[in-house]
Parts: C-alpha cells; structure tokens; sequence
C-alpha cells in the first residue's frame, strides 16, 4: 500500500436507480459479491472493492454522492474509519447525468486531484489508481483514463489512442465499431474540475432541461475538442465487469465468489 494521497480525493457517484436489476432488497451499490478476507466469510458489497483499490493508491479522502432515499449507503459504510479511509457524502442536485452528480461535488474538490471510480464496476488489477496517478504526474495530463477491453462495446464509452496513449476521441456507445477498449476509471487535475463545472453550467444556461442524459465521456470529449490532455493507461490483460443488468451480475458473482 502507498503513502497516503493528500492531494488526491474519490469521487464515486452513487445516483443511479438499478432500474435494470429489478427489485433489490438494497441499494446497487451495497449488492454482496464474494466474500470478505476475515475468519467470519463476511459477505463483500460490491461497492467495498472500489474502495479498496483505491486505498492502495493511497487515496484516503472520497466523497460519495448519493441519490435522495440511498441511506443505507452511508449506514453501512460510515465514516469509512473501519475501511482506514474518511468518507464523507454528498446529495445529487440536478438528475440529468453522471457528470451533474459529480459537480455537486466542485466546491470541496476544486483545487485537488481527482480519482473517479464507479461503484458498479468491479476491475483488475488492484493497482489501477496507483498507475493512473503516477501517468499524471509524469505527464502532466489533465485527465488519465484507464482503459479496458470492451466486452459488450455497444454499452460502453470507446477510447480512440494514438501510439503515445494521447486520446483522440470518445465514442459513446456507438452502435458500430472497430475500437477495442473502453474507460472505466479515471484521474484528473483541477483544471478538468473547473472545464466540467463551468462546460455544465453552459449547457443548463442554452437548457434548463437537457433532452438527453449526459456521459461523462460527452464532457471529456468536450475536453478533447478544446485542446485539454487527455491520456489513457491501457490494461489490456485485465477486467472490468460492470453489475448493472442480470447477466453481468451472475458473471461477477460466479467470478469473485
């Protein structure tokens, strides 16, 4: 494990509705999956992994924003002192997409760097974050995506590089593709914080409400297009599995337990 990150803090967004999951008896995010490592088989909410891989990269401050109603979030993870981290949560304001939900989260993260995981997706390897950060620094890019391969490319967000690992473009969930890897986490510097909140605050300005969901992968695009870095670390030999239908569930049930 790492030193810990001062200068970095989590954001995981947690407002989504698992509408595709059907009836939970909790929260998406506190869905058991495996087992924890104690005497006891303690089950291991799905939502624990991120945590931890982002505790080895020693990132110990997370801001967690939730979706009015998903109390139990906070009620079973707490301060995050059982986890060594300190979490603190936050209240999702406009509900027109992921990148509005992290906004809410401008005020207390403005002038740090960011590490952004979802709480829905488990990856390998555990070092992700610590690769991700140390890209950043050598680099000096604004944002550092890291890139999987995409098993189902019609429901991801598909990343064009060039043989630096530059990013040339983001292809949201297109319907056809040659593209191979898809983004599933990601580190950025303040200056992305600041393009997003005010990128944000333009679009609401043009449409106080949007006709579409916004991605996140829009706002890096964006980025992109007005001559921000952004950088991606590929890790072709892992896996990330992504919990949000019946079928992507039962593969990571069967492959973590």
């Amino acid at each position: 494990m790492t030193e810990p990150q001062d200068d970095v803090i989590g954001l995981i967004p947690a407002g989504g509705q698992a509408t595709r999951l059907g009836r939970l008896p909790c929260s998406k995010e506190l869905y058991p999956i495996g087992f924890q490592t104690d005497p006891a088989r303690t089950p291991k909410v799905v939502s624990h992994y991120l945590l931890e891989r982002l505790r080895v990269a020693g990132v110990r401050r997370v801001f967690i924003i939730l979706r009015a109603g998903k109390w139990d979030i906070p009620a079973y993870f707490g301060d995050g002192a059982w986890l060594s981290m300190d979490l603190a949560y936050l209240l999702m304001g406009a509900p027109f997409g992921t990148p509005y939900t992290l906004d809410q989260a401008w005020p207390f993260v403005r002038h740090a760097r960011v590490a952004l995981g979802f709480p829905d997706i488990l990856f390998e390897p555990v070092d992700v974050y610590a690769s991700l950060l140390a890209r950043q620094t050598r680099t000096g890019a604004t944002v550092v995506l890291g890139l999987f391969p995409a098993s189902r490319p019609r429901k991801c967000d598909l990343v064009d590089i060039d043989e630096h690992g530059r990013v040339r473009r983001i292809v949201v969930k297109p319907f056809a593709t040659e593209l191979r890897f898809t983004w599933m986490t990601a580190v950025w510097t303040p200056v992305f914080s600041e393009f997003m909140h005010h990128h944000l605050a333009a679009r609401l300005s043009r449409q106080s409400t949007p006709s579409r969901e916004l991605f996140i992968g829009d706002v890096i695009q964006a980025a992109i297009d007005d001559g921000l870095s952004v950088e991606a670390e590929c890790f072709a030999t892992g896996r990330a599995l992504d919990i949000g239908t019946p079928d992507e569930l039962g593969e990571a049930i069967a492959a973590y337990t």
